[in-house]
C-alpha cells in the first residue's frame, strides 16, 4: 500500500510539474521594467470577492488567473504581488503530504514567468491560514521552505 501511495504522490506532482511547465513554456512574455506598477484593489459594495484582482501588475494578475484556471480545483485563490510575490489559498482537495510538492511546481512555474529575481511562495489553507512560506534565491538556485 506504501508503495502504491508514493506512486500516486509522484504521479500528482509529475502532471502538475508538467501543467505548469507546458502552460508557462507557451504563456511566454518577459516582464517589463515598467510593468511593476502598483494597483492598489478597492473593494466597493458593488465588488464580489471573486472579483477582486489577481494582482498588482498586468502581467501579475494574467499569472494569478492562470494558477487558478490550470490548477484544475486544486488551487481556489491567487495573487500576485510585484511580480515576485505569489500568495495562493489550497482547496481541501489538496492532501496534507502533497502541499510542500505543489509549492515547488509554483515555484518554478513562478521562476519561468519572473526570471532573475528572488521569489516567494505563500500557500494559504482554506480558512486563509498560511501553512508554508516557500523563498527561491536566484543566485543560488535553491529553494527554501519555511
Amino acid at each position: 500500500m506504501g508503495w502504491l501511495q508514493q506512486s500516486r504522490k509522484m504521479l500528482v506532482a509529475s502532471v502538475l510539474i508538467l501543467i505548469l511547465t507546458i502552460t508557462t513554456a507557451c504563456a511566454g512574455g518577459a516582464v517589463a521594467k515598467n510593468d511593476r506598477t502598483t494597483n492598489v484593489p478597492t473593494i466597493g459594495r458593488n465588488v464580489t470577492y471573486g472579483e477582486l484582482e489577481r494582482g498588482n501588475t498586468p502581467t501579475g494578475e494574467s499569472f494569478g488567473n492562470w494558477v487558478v484556471q490550470a490548477s484544475k480545483g486544486l488551487i481556489s485563490d491567487a495573487y500576485v504581488r510585484d511580480n515576485n510575490k505569489l500568495g495562493v489559498v489550497i482547496s481541501s482537495k489538496v492532501p496534507a503530504n502533497e502541499v510542500r510538492s505543489l509549492a515547488k511546481s509554483l515555484v518554478e512555474g513562478f521562476h519561468k514567468n519572473f526570471p532573475k529575481q528572488d521569489l516567494t511562495v505563500l500557500v494559504f489553507a482554506p480558512d486563509k491560514q498560511r501553512i508554508l512560506t516557500v523563498q527561491y534565491d536566484v543566485q543560488t538556485n535553491q529553494i527554501q521552505y519555511s
